[in-house]
C-alpha cells in the first residue's frame, strides 16, 4: 500500500537587506509566491518585520508552512546585512527551521541576468554574441563599496539555472578588477571558451561606465545593466541547494569581506598600544 503524502510542500522565506533595497520573498518549489522589494536603506530595521508579515499574509503562508529561511549574507552594507541576518536567525530559532546563508552577489548576478533576458525578449537589449565564442556569458555583479571599490564576483551563465561561480566574492578596486577580467578573457580565448557577452549588473551607474570598462574593449561584447536586487533570487538559490542549510543558527554570520571602519580603527589602536609597550 502506498502512503501518499498530501501535505503541501514547505516554503522558503527569503530576506536580503545588504543593499539599498529591502527584499522579502516567499518561494516554494522554485516558484515565487509573493515578493516585496522596498527602497530606503536607512529604514531597513524599521520596515523589515512589517514587510515580512505582509509577505506571509499575501501568500497565505502560516509559520508552520515555512520549511526554511534564506538570507543574503552580503557582501554589501555592513549595517544592512546584519539586519537581515539577525532577523533570519531569530525567526529560524522561533520557528525551529533551518537557515541558509546565500551570497547577495550570487543573487544579484542571477537576477540581473534574468532582467537582461527579459530586455532581450522585449528588444531593449543588444545581446548579439561576439564571433567565434563558444563559452557561456559572464556575469559580473557590482555593489558599490566606495573609494573606487566594488563588492563583486564573477559567474558564468547557465541558462535558466543558477549562474556558476568563477571567482569568489570580494571587495576589489574596479580598475584592478577590470584588468584582471581582461587577463581572464585571454585565458578563456586560449581555451576556446570565450564568453559571448560580459554582463556587468547592479551598481553600473558608478562602476559600469564606458570609460571604466574601456580596457575590455575589443575583448568581446560588454553590457552594463543597472539592476536592483530582488528577494526572490535569494530564495531560489536556497531552494537549488547550492548553499548549505544549517539548523545551528550560530554558524550563520555576515560576509563582510573586510573589516568595518570601527574594527579597523580598533585594531590600529590596539597595535599602537602594543608597540608603545
Amino acid at each position: 500500500m502506498t502512503n501518499l503524502n498530501n501535505e503541501p510542500r514547505k516554503r522558503f522565506l527569503a530576506l536580503d537587506t545588504s543593499t539599498a533595497v529591502l527584499g522579502v520573498a516567499v518561494t516554494g518549489n522554485g516558484e515565487l509566491l509573493h515578493e516585496i522589494n522596498a527602497s530606503g536603506e536607512r529604514n531597513h530595521s524599521v520596515h523589515l518585520l512589517p514587510i515580512i508579515e505582509q509577505a506571509l499574509q499575501a501568500s497565505a503562508t502560516a509559520a508552520d508552512m515555512i520549511g526554511g529561511i534564506a538570507v543574503g549574507v552580503g557582501p554589501g552594507s555592513y549595517t544592512g546585512t546584519r539586519i537581515a541576518v539577525t532577523a533570519a536567525k531569530t525567526l529560524a530559532w522561533a520557528w525551529n527551521v533551518p537557515v541558509t546563508g546565500v551570497s547577495s552577489l550570487h543573487a544579484l548576478a542571477w537576477g540581473g541576468y534574468h532582467a537582461a533576458a527579459l530586455q532581450q525578449e522585449a528588444g531593449q537589449a543588444d545581446v548579439t554574441s561576439a564571433n567565434g565564442t563558444t563559452g557561456p556569458d559572464w556575469i559580473i555583479p557590482l555593489i558599490d563599496a566606495r573609494r573606487g571599490q566594488a563588492y563583486t564576483a564573477l559567474f558564468a551563465a547557465d541558462g535558466d539555472n543558477p549562474p556558476q561561480r568563477l571567482a569568489p566574492d570580494a571587495i576589489r578596486l574596479m580598475a584592478d578588477w577590470v584588468q584582471e577580467l581582461g587577463e581572464r578573457l585571454k585565458d578563456a580565448a586560449a581555451e576556446g571558451m570565450l564568453p559571448g557577452t560580459l554582463w556587468f549588473t547592479g551598481d553600473t551607474a558608478l562602476h559600469g561606465s564606458a570609460e571604466s570598462l574601456a580596457p575590455l574593449a575589443g575583448a568581446g561584447i560588454v553590457q552594463a545593466l543597472p539592476y536592483e536586487l530582488e528577494g526572490r533570487w535569494t530564495g531560489f538559490l536556497a531552494e537549488a541547494g547550492i548553499y548549505e542549510e544549517s539548523a545551528d543558527i550560530h554558524v550563520l554570520i555576515p560576509n563582510y569581506t573586510q573589516l568595518t571602519e570601527a574594527e579597523a580603527n580598533l585594531r590600529r589602536s590596539s597595535e599602537g598600544s602594543l608597540n608603545k609597550g
